[in-house]
């Protein structure tokens, strides 16, 4: 098996990046998920919500700035030196803080393109945040701004199953075929190789020279109902997840992972399971 593609959210629910390379904290993936979205009351913004959002995309830089792109206009927000630590809510586990930037010309400007008030905030210490024990949390695990694992991992295999059941149910009913792009699931990590959902019963993964524990299966949700090109919100792939893929009361695509170690991954990397 292959690591096919590598992709970074650099702000949390808008669009994510392509990378050939990424260098891997105990966190996550340099450059993802460290900056986020909040509402007046400290509320955490996202796609399920707000899928204005999606559609926006958003660069990360290595001095930890990001660049954030709306259509043919962007603005790249540096992270703050000093200030307040400001509450958030919204997270499992326990309340996470974060440095609100001091650039508020770019807030007013995010506001107006994700049609309400909202302000863009940083995550200053990702070591400070540990993944909940219940999301299959260790002594020593750090986690992003990501909603409980430091990565998420899908696989071609699996998506292509998908694909299929989807294909059925749409001939089934006379409907037009729905393609399902990978990026409705917003992975980090995509491999490619292997049996459709084999990946659940991984315990352990190694991509190139790093190895990362998996924490738990990812339960989906309807946000991968929206295209990420068109923003248009249809019935799938949650239709077929529920019909063939429904456990515990919830859907399953992919597996979140936690590093063991810091290291690198890079589009190619051998993936091997245990």
């Amino acid at each position: 098996m292959r690591d096919t593609d590598l992709r970074t959210y650099p702000v949390k629910s808008l669009a994510g990046q392509s990378v050939e390379t990424a260098v891997v904290h105990r966190w996550g993936l340099a450059g993802d998920r460290r900056w986020g979205l909040v509402d007046e009351a400290g509320e955490k913004l996202n796609g399920i919500r707000h899928p204005a959002l999606l559609g926006l995309g958003a660069q990360s830089h290595d001095d930890g700035s990001v660049t954030i792109r709306a259509g043919s206009q962007t603005r790249t927000v540096s992270p703050p030196a000093e200030g307040a630590l400001a509450p958030v809510v919204g997270s499992p586990g326990a309340q996470v803080r974060h440095l609100a930037p001091s650039e508020s010309h770019a807030d007013a400007w995010l506001s107006e393109r994700a049609g309400r008030p909202v302000r863009l905030v940083w995550q200053p210490d990702p070591t400070s945040r540990p993944i909940p024990s219940e999301h299959g949390g260790q002594v020593g695990d750090a986690l992003n701004l990501s909603w409980s694992g430091p990565l998420l991992m899908c696989s071609r295999a699996s998506l292509d199953q998908l694909q299929t059941w989807a294909d059925a149910e749409a001939a089934e009913r006379g409907e037009a075929r729905t393609g399902l792009s990978m990026w409705r699931f917003r992975p980090n990590v995509v491999v490619d190789g292997g049996t459709p959902f084999a990946e659940e019963t991984w315990q352990e993964v190694r991509i190139g020279g790093q190895a990362y524990r998996v924490t738990e299966r990812c339960d989906r949700c309807v946000v991968t109902t929206i295209d990420p090109t068109s923003l248009a919100k249809g019935v799938e792939p949650v239709r077929s997840l529920a019909r063939h893929r429904r456990r515990e009361g919830k859907v399953w695509f992919g597996v979140r992972l936690a590093p063991t170690g810091e290291g690198r991954i890079s589009v190619g990397d051998e993936v091997v399971a245990s």
